[in-house]
C-alpha cells in the first residue's frame, strides 16, 4: 500500500498517477444516459436521481416517443407524467421538476437548454450535478466537476478530498484538476465506481490505480 504524499510535489505526482490510471482503463468514456439532444439529456439526468442509468435508459425511449418536444413536456400534467416515469422512483417530484424545467426552457430560454451554469441552476430539478452533466456532455462546456455518489466515494478513497458534501468535494476537485480534465474525469470516476471500485468489496486486483491508493477499504 502506498504512503500518503506529504508535499505538494508528491500530491501532484499522486494525482497524475491517478489520472494516468483512469486514462488507461477508460480512455474514451462518456455519459451512459441515452439521449439525442440537450433537452433529452436534462430529462434523463433528472430521472437518474436515486435510480440507475440502466433503468432510466429503459424508460426514456418510450417517454420521448410519447412527448417528442419540450412543448409536449410543458403541456402535460405532472400527475400524468408521474405514471410514465413511476419505475424510476420519486416519480411525483421528478415529474414536477421535468414539467417545471420544460416551462422554464420554453418561457425563459426560447426552447433551448441554456449553456451557462448560472442559467442552468435556475431550471427546476437542475442542481449543480445535473447542470454539470448537461453542460459537459451535451455542449462540451467544463462548468464544474460532476459529483455523484461514485465520484464522492472514490474521491474520499483516493484522498482527493476530506469533505463529504458534494459541493465542497467539487470545489476541492476543481482546485487540483486541470480544467480540460473536468468532464472526462467525472465520467471515468463514475465508470470506475460502477466497476472495480464498488462500494462494498472493491475489486482492487483489477484496478490500474491500486498502487497509488491507500484506502482502508482496499482488498489488495
Amino acid at each position: 500500500m502506498a504512503g500518503k504524499p506529504k508535499t505538494a510535489a508528491a500530491r501532484k505526482a499522486h494525482l497524475d498517477a491517478i489520472l494516468a490510471g483512469l486514462d488507461a482503463m477508460y480512455p474514451n468514456v462518456t455519459c451512459a444516459l441515452t439521449h439525442r439532444n440537450p433537452w433529452e439529456l436534462l430529462v434523463a439526468t433528472i430521472l437518474s436521481a436515486q435510480c440507475t442509468d440502466k433503468r432510466v435508459n429503459l424508460v426514456t425511449p418510450g417517454l420521448f416517443a410519447k412527448y417528442p418536444t419540450v412543448k409536449d413536456f410543458a403541456a402535460v400534467r405532472p400527475e400524468v407524467l408521474a405514471e410514465d416515469i413511476r419505475s424510476t422512483g420519486f416519480f411525483n417530484n421528478k415529474a414536477k421538476s421535468i414539467v417545471g424545467a420544460a416551462k422554464a426552457v420554453l418561457g425563459t430560454f426560447g426552447g433551448q437548454v441554456p449553456r451557462t451554469i448560472e442559467e442552468m441552476l435556475t431550471i427546476p430539478g437542475a442542481a449543480r450535478k445535473t447542470a454539470n452533466v448537461v453542460l459537459g456532455t451535451a455542449y462540451g462546456i467544463a462548468s464544474g466537476v460532476v459529483v455523484d455518489t461514485h465520484v464522492q466515494r472514490l474521491s474520499l478513497r483516493l484522498d482527493l478530498t476530506k469533505n463529504t458534501d458534494p459541493v465542497k468535494i467539487e470545489r476541492d476537485l476543481i482546485k487540483i484538476l486541470p480544467k480540460n480534465r473536468w468532464i472526462l474525469f467525472s465520467h471515468q470516476m463514475i465508470h470506475h465506481g460502477r466497476g472495480p471500485c464498488q462500494a462494498r468489496k472493491p475489486r482492487c486486483a483489477e484496478c490500474a490505480i491500486e498502487p497509488v491508493c491507500y484506502s482502508r477499504e482496499k482488498t489488495a
